[in-house]
């Protein structure tokens, strides 16, 4: 007589990994129902958020803030990528490392951008990529890069500037919450922070 074997589903965490999708223009309400749209996105785990911004340093482009929180962007919605069982300072170590490959100055709209930096984190948390419709803009640019305008390439979406001042789009009142640390890694680059670490 045969048996049955069933499999046992392996849990991939205790701990959820959230995509938090943010709208850079008001044709999002209209594109987003065509599977298209210019998107922000941000990884929550841990009730923190890490994104990827572009500025003008070798410096990580890496900061993090509130969920659902980041200035300058509007909040469409939430996925749940899967979960993961690093605890706070594991994650913060995983940021540390990808710090070291997200500088801001690397920062480009097609083919370096902050859903490429959610993708490889999401990756590298839960061994589930994002969804594609989020980063779906950016892989038609690719394909079509030689029609789009020089500029675009380098085009900066977002800006922070760690040592010279606040963010593009930021009120300045935000500055005060601002401050900076150093990865506990070997690494000198500095992550920003949108709220101070305790």
């Amino acid at each position: 007589m045969f048996r049955r074997v069933l499999s046992e589903k392996r849990k991939t965490g205790s701990v959820p990994v959230y995509l938090n999708v943010y709208d850079l223009t008001p044709i999002n309400g209209y594109a987003y129902w065509f599977g298209l749209g210019v998107y922000h996105s941000g990884v929550q785990v841990h009730e923190v958020e890490y994104a990827f911004g572009a500025h003008d340093f070798p410096t990580t482009g890496i900061f993090e803030g509130e969920p659902k929180q980041c200035p300058g962007f509007t909040f469409r919605k939430s996925i749940l990528i899967g979960r993961t069982d690093l605890g706070p300072k594991e994650v913060r170590a995983l940021m540390g490392k990808l710090a070291e490959e997200y500088t801001g100055n690397t920062y480009n709209l097609i083919t370096k951008n902050c859903n490429h930096f959610c993708n490889d984190a999401c990756l590298r948390l839960t061994a589930k990529p994002i969804p594609r419709w989020v980063n779906r803009l950016a892989r038609i640019g690719l394909f079509c890069n030689c029609v789009l305008p020089a500029g675009l390439n380098k085009m900066k979406v977002w800006r922070h500037k760690a040592e010279v001042g606040i963010c593009e789009g930021e009120k300045k009142n935000l500055r005060s919450h601002s401050s900076r640390f150093v990865p506990s890694s070997s690494s000198s680059s500095i992550l920003i922070q949108r709220r101070p670490v305790l």
